[in-house]
Protein backbone atom coordinates (compact mmCIF):
# COMPACT_ATOMS: atom_id res chain seq x y z
CA UNK A 1 0.00 0.00 0.00
CA UNK A 2 2.47 2.59 0.35
CA UNK A 3 4.66 1.35 -2.79
CA UNK A 4 1.21 2.54 -4.32
CA UNK A 5 0.76 5.70 -2.44
CA UNK A 6 4.36 6.92 -3.33
CA UNK A 7 3.80 6.16 -6.69
CA UNK A 8 0.72 8.69 -6.89
CA UNK A 9 2.53 12.10 -6.76
CA UNK A 10 -0.62 14.11 -5.68
CA UNK A 11 -0.47 12.13 -2.69
CA UNK A 12 3.20 12.76 -2.21
CA UNK A 13 2.66 16.47 -3.47
CA UNK A 14 -0.76 15.88 -0.26
CA UNK A 15 1.96 14.35 2.15
CA UNK A 16 4.62 17.08 1.81
CA UNK A 17 2.30 19.76 2.22
CA UNK A 18 0.49 18.23 5.29
CA UNK A 19 4.16 17.64 7.18
CA UNK A 20 4.92 21.11 6.30
CA UNK A 21 1.68 22.23 8.21
CA UNK A 22 2.35 19.94 11.36
CA UNK A 23 5.69 21.05 11.39
CA UNK A 24 4.93 24.58 11.18
CA UNK A 25 2.44 24.13 13.76
CA UNK A 26 4.94 22.33 16.57
CA UNK A 27 7.69 24.80 15.77
CA UNK A 28 6.26 27.95 15.37
CA UNK A 29 7.77 29.39 18.09
CA UNK A 30 11.22 28.54 16.42
CA UNK A 31 9.94 29.36 12.77
CA UNK A 32 8.24 32.90 12.97
CA UNK A 33 10.87 35.52 12.74
CA UNK A 34 8.76 38.10 14.80
CA UNK A 35 6.39 37.26 17.70
CA UNK A 36 2.92 36.98 16.08
CA UNK A 37 1.28 39.36 18.50
CA UNK A 38 3.93 42.45 18.39
CA UNK A 39 2.57 45.37 16.93
CA UNK A 40 4.49 47.95 15.06
CA UNK A 41 1.30 50.70 14.21
CA UNK A 42 3.48 53.30 12.43
CA UNK A 43 4.26 50.33 9.74
CA UNK A 44 0.64 48.78 9.47
CA UNK A 45 -0.68 47.84 6.52
CA UNK A 46 2.74 47.63 4.86
CA UNK A 47 3.20 45.37 1.76
CA UNK A 48 5.49 41.91 1.70
CA UNK A 49 9.35 43.14 1.86
CA UNK A 50 12.56 41.66 2.53
CA UNK A 51 11.89 42.02 6.31
CA UNK A 52 8.30 40.63 6.41
CA UNK A 53 7.84 38.77 3.12
CA UNK A 54 3.93 38.44 3.94
CA UNK A 55 3.73 42.23 4.39
CA UNK A 56 2.09 43.51 8.15
CA UNK A 57 -1.57 43.91 8.85
CA UNK A 58 -3.49 46.95 10.19
CA UNK A 59 -1.55 46.98 13.80
CA UNK A 60 1.79 46.55 12.17
CA UNK A 61 2.05 42.91 13.33
CA UNK A 62 4.20 40.54 10.55
CA UNK A 63 1.59 38.33 8.47
CA UNK A 64 4.27 35.33 8.10
CA UNK A 65 4.66 34.92 11.53
CA UNK A 66 0.92 34.95 12.35
CA UNK A 67 0.16 32.37 9.10
CA UNK A 68 2.95 30.07 10.64
CA UNK A 69 1.12 30.26 14.93
CA UNK A 70 -2.24 30.19 12.59
CA UNK A 71 -1.48 26.23 12.06
CA UNK A 72 -1.47 25.37 15.21
CA UNK A 73 -4.79 26.59 15.76
CA UNK A 74 -6.53 24.51 12.69
CA UNK A 75 -4.16 21.38 13.44
CA UNK A 76 -4.73 21.12 17.05
CA UNK A 77 -8.84 22.10 16.10
CA UNK A 78 -8.82 19.45 13.21
CA UNK A 79 -6.98 16.78 15.20
CA UNK A 80 -9.04 16.83 18.30
CA UNK A 81 -12.50 17.14 16.66
CA UNK A 82 -12.08 14.62 14.36
CA UNK A 83 -10.24 12.44 16.60
CA UNK A 84 -13.74 12.83 18.93
CA UNK A 85 -15.87 12.85 15.67
CA UNK A 86 -14.81 9.52 14.66
CA UNK A 87 -14.55 8.20 18.37
CA UNK A 88 -17.80 8.84 18.75
CA UNK A 89 -19.40 7.30 15.32
CA UNK A 90 -17.43 4.34 15.49
CA UNK A 91 -18.97 3.54 18.62
CA UNK A 92 -22.49 4.30 17.79
CA UNK A 93 -21.91 2.57 14.06
CA UNK A 94 -20.63 -0.17 15.62
CA UNK A 95 -23.57 -0.51 18.01
CA UNK A 96 -26.38 0.55 15.59
CA UNK A 97 -25.33 -1.98 12.63
CA UNK A 98 -24.25 -5.32 14.85
CA UNK A 99 -27.11 -4.94 16.78
CA UNK A 100 -29.96 -3.80 14.55
CA UNK A 101 -33.60 -3.72 15.79
CA UNK A 102 -34.67 -1.07 17.33
CA UNK A 103 -31.65 -0.15 18.48
CA UNK A 104 -30.32 0.41 15.08
CA UNK A 105 -34.01 2.65 14.38
CA UNK A 106 -33.69 4.74 17.16
CA UNK A 107 -30.16 6.00 16.69
CA UNK A 108 -30.17 6.08 12.84
CA UNK A 109 -33.55 8.32 13.19
CA UNK A 110 -31.49 10.66 15.71
CA UNK A 111 -28.88 10.94 12.82
CA UNK A 112 -31.53 11.59 10.32
CA UNK A 113 -32.66 14.63 12.42
CA UNK A 114 -29.01 15.83 13.23
CA UNK A 115 -28.37 15.59 9.22
CA UNK A 116 -31.72 17.48 8.30
CA UNK A 117 -30.08 20.96 9.58
CA UNK A 118 -27.54 22.24 7.43
CA UNK A 119 -24.21 21.45 9.66
CA UNK A 120 -22.55 25.42 9.14
CA UNK A 121 -25.50 26.45 10.26
CA UNK A 122 -25.93 23.85 13.04
CA UNK A 123 -22.27 25.21 14.25
CA UNK A 124 -23.28 28.80 14.19
CA UNK A 125 -26.07 27.94 16.45
CA UNK A 126 -24.35 26.65 19.17
CA UNK A 127 -21.72 28.97 19.17
CA UNK A 128 -24.12 31.39 19.41
CA UNK A 129 -25.39 30.09 22.33
CA UNK A 130 -22.21 28.56 23.98
CA UNK A 131 -19.94 31.65 22.77
CA UNK A 132 -16.86 31.94 21.10
CA UNK A 133 -14.05 30.20 22.13
CA UNK A 134 -11.46 27.46 20.97
CA UNK A 135 -13.09 25.07 23.17
CA UNK A 136 -16.76 25.64 22.19
CA UNK A 137 -15.54 25.88 18.51
CA UNK A 138 -14.15 21.79 19.31
CA UNK A 139 -17.17 21.12 20.45
CA UNK A 140 -20.03 22.04 18.14
CA UNK A 141 -17.86 20.75 15.39
CA UNK A 142 -18.04 17.69 17.32
CA UNK A 143 -21.89 17.57 17.74
CA UNK A 144 -22.18 17.89 14.09
CA UNK A 145 -19.29 15.83 13.25
CA UNK A 146 -19.81 12.49 14.46
CA UNK A 147 -22.81 11.48 12.50
CA UNK A 148 -21.32 10.94 9.05
CA UNK A 149 -19.10 8.33 10.77
CA UNK A 150 -21.62 6.37 12.45
CA UNK A 151 -23.48 6.12 8.82
CA UNK A 152 -20.05 5.10 7.15
CA UNK A 153 -19.31 2.54 10.23
CA UNK A 154 -22.94 1.54 10.45
CA UNK A 155 -23.24 0.83 6.71
CA UNK A 156 -19.90 -0.82 6.31
CA UNK A 157 -21.19 -3.51 9.37
CA UNK A 158 -24.24 -4.42 7.74
CA UNK A 159 -22.17 -5.45 4.98
CA UNK A 160 -18.92 -7.14 7.38
CA UNK A 161 -21.24 -8.81 9.65
CA UNK A 162 -22.84 -11.39 7.64
CA UNK A 163 -19.67 -12.76 6.02
CA UNK A 164 -18.31 -16.35 6.55
CA UNK A 165 -15.24 -15.93 9.00
CA UNK A 166 -17.64 -14.03 11.71
CA UNK A 167 -20.24 -16.70 10.75
CA UNK A 168 -17.53 -18.96 11.96
CA UNK A 169 -16.38 -17.25 14.99
CA UNK A 170 -20.02 -16.83 16.07
CA UNK A 171 -20.59 -20.61 16.05
CA UNK A 172 -17.45 -21.00 18.02
CA UNK A 173 -19.04 -19.27 21.21
CA UNK A 174 -16.84 -15.81 20.51
CA UNK A 175 -18.64 -12.84 22.46
CA UNK A 176 -20.41 -9.69 20.60
CA UNK A 177 -17.67 -7.65 21.92
CA UNK A 178 -15.19 -9.54 20.49
CA UNK A 179 -16.43 -9.98 17.49
CA UNK A 180 -16.69 -6.62 16.86
CA UNK A 181 -13.37 -5.95 18.13
CA UNK A 182 -11.54 -8.80 16.49
CA UNK A 183 -13.10 -9.20 13.44
CA UNK A 184 -15.50 -6.93 12.32
CA UNK A 185 -13.47 -3.56 13.25
CA UNK A 186 -9.89 -4.66 11.73
CA UNK A 187 -11.70 -4.99 8.01
CA UNK A 188 -13.88 -1.55 7.79
CA UNK A 189 -10.92 0.58 8.68
CA UNK A 190 -10.02 1.47 4.99
CA UNK A 191 -13.15 3.40 4.60
CA UNK A 192 -12.86 5.06 8.00
CA UNK A 193 -9.18 6.07 6.99
CA UNK A 194 -10.30 8.05 4.03
CA UNK A 195 -13.49 9.81 5.62
CA UNK A 196 -11.36 10.95 8.59
CA UNK A 197 -8.42 11.89 6.01
CA UNK A 198 -11.17 14.15 4.06
CA UNK A 199 -12.85 14.98 7.35
CA UNK A 200 -9.73 16.68 8.17
CA UNK A 201 -9.82 18.87 5.53
CA UNK A 202 -13.74 19.97 6.35
CA UNK A 203 -13.08 20.67 9.87
CA UNK A 204 -10.19 22.91 8.92
CA UNK A 205 -12.58 24.85 6.17
CA UNK A 206 -15.93 24.83 9.14
CA UNK A 207 -12.97 26.24 11.39
CA UNK A 208 -11.81 28.94 9.56
CA UNK A 209 -15.24 29.96 8.79
CA UNK A 210 -16.44 29.94 12.28
CA UNK A 211 -13.33 31.98 12.80
CA UNK A 212 -13.77 34.60 9.55
CA UNK A 213 -17.35 34.92 11.40
CA UNK A 214 -15.96 36.12 14.65
CA UNK A 215 -17.42 33.11 16.52
CA UNK A 216 -14.06 31.01 16.48
CA UNK A 217 -10.92 31.84 18.16
CA UNK A 218 -10.37 35.51 19.52
CA UNK A 219 -8.08 38.20 19.27
CA UNK A 220 -5.06 38.15 19.76
CA UNK A 221 -4.61 34.65 18.80
CA UNK A 222 -4.20 34.09 15.13
CA UNK A 223 -6.25 31.85 13.06
CA UNK A 224 -5.99 32.11 9.76
CA UNK A 225 -9.81 32.69 9.20
CA UNK A 226 -9.63 35.41 11.17
CA UNK A 227 -7.07 36.93 9.38
CA UNK A 228 -9.44 36.42 6.38
CA UNK A 229 -12.12 38.63 8.11
CA UNK A 230 -9.59 41.08 9.28
CA UNK A 231 -8.05 41.93 6.03
CA UNK A 232 -11.47 41.85 4.09
CA UNK A 233 -12.04 45.22 4.63
CA UNK A 234 -8.56 45.96 3.10
CA UNK A 235 -9.02 43.79 -0.01
CA UNK A 236 -7.98 47.05 -2.56
CA UNK A 237 -5.62 48.93 -0.45
CA UNK A 238 -3.50 45.75 0.55
CA UNK A 239 -4.66 42.50 -0.61
CA UNK A 240 -1.51 40.85 0.66
CA UNK A 241 -3.83 40.65 4.33
CA UNK A 242 -6.18 38.01 2.67
CA UNK A 243 -4.27 36.61 -0.17
CA UNK A 244 -1.59 34.65 2.17
CA UNK A 245 -4.31 33.11 5.12
CA UNK A 246 -6.46 32.31 2.24
CA UNK A 247 -3.47 30.32 0.75
CA UNK A 248 -2.49 28.79 3.40
CA UNK A 249 -6.00 27.80 3.65
CA UNK A 250 -5.96 26.06 0.47
CA UNK A 251 -3.13 24.40 0.26
CA UNK A 252 -3.68 22.52 3.61
CA UNK A 253 -7.19 21.35 2.49
CA UNK A 254 -5.81 20.41 -0.78
CA UNK A 255 -3.00 18.39 1.16
CA UNK A 256 -5.44 16.30 3.11
CA UNK A 257 -7.74 15.73 0.09
CA UNK A 258 -4.95 14.88 -2.40
CA UNK A 259 -3.57 12.03 0.58
CA UNK A 260 -7.61 11.46 0.86
CA UNK A 261 -8.09 10.72 -2.72
CA UNK A 262 -4.71 8.11 -2.77
CA UNK A 263 -6.23 6.05 -0.10
CA UNK A 264 -9.54 5.54 -1.16
CA UNK A 265 -7.61 4.29 -4.93
CA UNK A 266 -5.32 2.04 -2.48
CA UNK A 267 -7.98 0.95 -0.08
CA UNK A 268 -10.54 0.37 -2.88
CA UNK A 269 -9.10 -0.37 -6.09
CA UNK A 270 -12.84 -0.15 -7.93
CA UNK A 271 -13.47 3.54 -7.18
CA UNK A 272 -10.99 4.49 -9.72
CA UNK A 273 -12.64 6.16 -12.61
CA UNK A 274 -11.02 4.76 -15.65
Amino acid sequence: MLKQLIRNRLVVVGIIIIAMCIFSAIFSPLLAPYSPLEQRLVEGLQPPTIEHPFGQDKLGRDILSRVIFGARVSILIGLVTVGISALVGIIVGLIAGYLGGIVDELLMRLIDILLAFPGILLAIALMGVLGPSLNNVILALCIIGWVGYARLVRGQVLAVRNFEFVSAARALGASGFRIVLRHILPNIMGPLLVQVTFGLAGVIVAEAGLSFLGLGTQPPTPSWGMMLNEGRQFLLVAPHLSIFPGLAIMLTVLGFNFVGDGLRDVLDPKSKVR
